[in-house]
C-alpha cells in the first residue's frame, strides 16, 4: 500500500518496476485547471520577476545557467537565453495540488466575505468589528463555506476542519513489458472498487492473502510490532535456546542442547577416550611393547641373578627401579579406561608413583657414587649408608613422600568423575560434547607430577656432576645420558599439553601426549640402563664372569697425588670402599712411587 505522496508517480518506482508491481496507491481526486496551465506557461523571467524563486526553477527546469560566471569549465549546462518557453523547451505536468490550492484561496475568499456581510453591513472596507479580524471568528466562518471549487467539486468542511475524503486508488500494474498505474477504484464517503480491473503478479485476478504477519516456523518467538497487537516479526531461537512459547525463547539446562527444530531440549552426547581410538594406538602399542621389554628384563635377571653383571648392577635398586618402569607403562592402561571411582583413584596413585619409584632408585644411585668418589678426594674411609639396606631405606624414604601427598590429597578432595560440558560448548550446539573424565585439574597434575620432575632434576644434577668417573664404575654415564634424553623428552610434554588447551580436541590431545611422555621416559631408562646388560648376558657370556680387576686400576703418580695423599699416609690404599658388594675388592700393591687405586665394580 501507498500513500497519496507516491500516488501515482513514477520516481517512487523507476528500476523498481518488478518488485512494485501490484501495489495499491491512493491520491486524493483531482482534476487538472487548464486556466493554470495557459497562465504558468506563459510565465517568463521578464513577466514574473515578483517571485523570488522563479529564477532557480528557471535554471533547473531548462538546465542553464542565467550568470556566465555561474558555468563551470568542462560543465554540460549552456547559458540561459530567456527565449526558454515552459511546456515546449522542456517537460511539464501539473502539480497535483493545484486545484487544492485555489480551493483554498477561494475558501478563505468566501468567509470573509461572509464575515464582511454579517460584521460590516453595507459598508465598504473594513469596518471597527473587523479591525482587527478574529481569527476565531474567521474560523467559524471558513468551516461554514459551501462553494462549488475550481474544479466544479463542492467545497465544505466538517466540525473538525477536514474536507470530505474523495480519493482515486490506483494499481501498479505490469502487462506486456509496460507499465501504468491504473485506476481501479476510489473514495466518496464509500468505497468503491472494481475488483476485475486489478491484476496482481503471478496469480493475475486471484486475490493474495492480506495479513500483517505470516505464522512463525518451529524454533521462532513473535516479537510483537509497538502499537500494532496484530503484526509481529519472528525471530529464531539462537544458541541454545529452544522456543517455550509463541513469544519466549529460553536456554536449556547446561547438560542439555536443542532439538533440531529448537521446540524443546535433549543431552548432549557423552564423549572419552576409547579404546579403539586412533589416539590411543600410539600409547597402547608403546605400553604393551614396554610391559613385555621389562618383564623380560626381569625375567633374565632373575634367572641370572648371581652372576657378575647382576650383582654389580646392584641388584635391590635394579628391581625397584623396574618395578617403577613396569608401573609407567600400566599408566596407559588407566588413562584410557573409562573413568569411574576406582579408575580415578588409581590415576591419582600411580600416575606419579612410577616415575617417583624409577627417579627415586636412580637418585639413590647417582647420589651414592658421587658420595664414594667426593669421599675419596677427603678420606680413605667409606661414606655412610652405601649399603644395599641403606639405598633401600632412601629410597623408599624418597617414594613415601609421593605416597604420603598422595594420601592429603584424597583427604582434601576425595577422587571422582565429572561430565564437563564446558570443555567442548562449541557456539553451534549441534556440535556440543561432555567430556567424561576425571576430576583433575591442570594445576593438579603439576603438583602430582611435580614431585617426580623435581627428583629427575636432582638426578640430572648428580648424573653431571660423576660424569667425569671411569666408565666402568658402575652406571653413572648411562643414568647420565637416561636423564639428559629424559629431560628432553618432559620439556618437549609441558608446550604440547598446556598449549592445547583450548583446543576442540583437548581430551585427546592431553591423554596421549602425557602417556607417551610417561612411556618414553620408561623405555628411555630400560633401554638405556638394562638392554645392554641383558644383551651381554645372553649373547655373550664369556664377559660375564668374575674377574679381579673388572673395573678400574687407575695409576696415578706419587708426584702427582702428593698434595693430597701424603699427610695421610704414603704407603696407604686411598679411597677403598668396603662394603657388603665389596666381593672383589683387591690388595693394593704399593710402589716408592706409586699409590694403585681399585674399586670393584659393582661396589659403586
Amino acid at each position: 500500500m501507498g500513500s497519496d505522496s507516491w500516488g501515482s508517480k513514477i520516481a517512487p518506482v523507476l528500476h523498481l518496476e518488478e518488485v512494485a508491481e501490484g501495489a495499491v496507491t491512493i491520491l486524493p481526486k483531482r482534476m487538472s485547471v487548464r486556466g493554470f496551465d495557459r497562465y504558468f506557461s506563459s510565465r517568463t523571467l521578464d513577466n514574473n520577476r515578483r517571485n523570488i524563486w522563479f529564477a532557480e526553477f528557471w535554471e533547473d527546469n531548462f538546465h542553464c545557467k542565467l550568470s556566465r560566471h555561474a558555468l563551470k569549465k568542462g560543465s554540460h549546462l549552456k547559458k540561459c537565453t530567456n527565449r526558454e518557453r515552459i511546456g515546449q523547451d522542456s517537460a511539464y505536468e501539473q502539480e497535483g495540488k493545484v486545484q487544492f490550492v485555489i480551493d483554498a484561496v477561494y475558501a478563505m475568499g468566501h468567509a470573509l466575505h461572509a464575515m464582511h456581510r454579517d460584521l460590516c453591513p453595507g459598508r465598504v472596507g473594513l469596518c471597527p468589528r473587523m479591525d482587527p479580524v478574529d481569527g476565531t471568528q474567521l474560523l467559524k466562518y471558513i468551516r461554514s463555506v459551501n462553494f462549488s471549487g475550481i474544479a466544479g467539486n463542492p467545497v465544505t468542511f466538517n466540525e473538525n476542519g477536514d474536507a470530505p475524503g474523495r480519493y482515486d486508488i490506483y494499481q501498479y500494474q505490469l502487462r506486456n513489458g509496460s507499465a501504468e498505474y491504473k485506476v481501479i477504484g476510489s473514495w466518496t464517503d464509500h468505497l468503491h472498487l472494481r475488483i476485475e480491473r486489478m491484476h496482481w503478479p503471478g496469480s493475475g485476478q486471484q486475490l493474495p492473502r492480506s495479513i500483517c504477519s505470516l505464522p512463525c516456523q518451529p524454533g521462532e518467538r513473535k516479537k510483537t510490532v509497538k502499537g500494532m497487537p496484530c503484526c509481529w516479526h519472528c525471530e529464531p531461537c539462537t544458541g541454545y535456546q529452544y522456543q517455550v512459547d509463541r513469544y519466549t525463547c529460553k536456554t536449556c539446562p547446561y547438560d542439555m542442547r536443542p532439538t533440531e527444530n529448537r521446540t524443546g531440549c535433549r543431552p548432549i552426547p557423552i564423549i572419552k577416550l576409547e579404546w579403539d581410538s586412533p589416539w590411543a594406538v600410539l600409547p597402547l602399542f608403546l605400553a604393551v611393547v614396554g610391559i613385555a621389554a621389562t618383564l623380560f628384563v626381569v625375567v633374565t635377571f632373575v634367572r641370572y641373578n648371581d652372576t657378575p653383571i647382576v650383582k654389580a648392577s646392584g641388584r635391590e635398586l635394579s628391581y625397584v627401579l623396574l618395578a617403577g618402569i613396569f608401573l609407567c607403562y600400566t599408566t596407559t592402561f588407566l588413562m584410557i579406561a573409562e573413568p569411574d571411582l576406582g579408575t580415578c583413584s588409581l590415576r591419582r596413585i600411580f600416575l606419579g608413583l612410577g616415575m617417583s619409584i624409577s627417579y627415586a632408585a636412580l637418585l639413590t644411585k647417582t647420589n651414592r657414587i658421587y658420595r664414594i668418589f667426593e669421599q675419596g678426594k677427603r678420606s680413605v674411609s667409606a661414606p655412610r649408608f652405601i649399603s644395599p639396606a641403606s639405598q633401600l631405606a632412601i629410597t623408599f624414604s624418597l617414594i613415601s613422600l609421593q605416597l604420603l601427598g598422595i594420601c592429603v590429597w584424597f583427604v582434601v578432595d576425595p577422587s571422582h568423575s565429572v561430565v564437563d560440558f564446558q570443555d567442548q560448548r562449541t557456539l553451534d550446539p549441534r556440535f556440543a560434547r561432555g567430556v567424561l573424565k576425571c576430576d583433575i585439574s591442570d594445576l593438579s597434575l603439576i603438583c602430582l607430577l611435580g614431585y617426580s620432575m623435581l627428583l629427575m632434576v636432582t638426578c640430572t644434577v648428580y648424573a653431571i656432576k660423576t660424569r667425569g668417573v671411569p666408565e666402568t664404575f658402575n652406571e653413572a654415564k648411562p643414568i647420565g645420558f637416561t636423564m639428559y634424553t629424559t629431560c628432553i623428552v618432559w620439556l618437549a610434554f609441558i608446550p604440547i599439553f598446556f598449549g592445547t588447551s583450548q583446543s576442540a580436541d583437548k581430551l585427546y590431545i592431553q591423554t596421549t601426549t602425557l602417556t607417551v611422555s610417561v612411556s618414553l621416559s620408561a623405555s628411555v631408562s630400560l633401554g638405556m640402563l638394562y638392554m645392554p646388560k641383558v644383551y651381554v648376558i645372553l649373547f655373550h657370556p664369556e664377559q660375564n664372569v668374575p674377574k679381579r680387576k673388572r673395573s678400574l686400576k687407575a695409576v696415578v703418580t706419587a708426584a702427582t697425588m702428593s698434595n693430597k695423599f701424603t699427610q695421610k699416609g704414603n704407603f696407604r690404599p686411598n679411597g677403598e670402599a668396603k662394603s657388603e658388594l665389596c666381593e672383589n675388592l683387591e690388595t693394593p700393591v704399593l710402589a716408592t712411587k706409586q699409590t694403585y687405586v681399585t674399586y670393584s665394580n659393582h661396589a659403586l
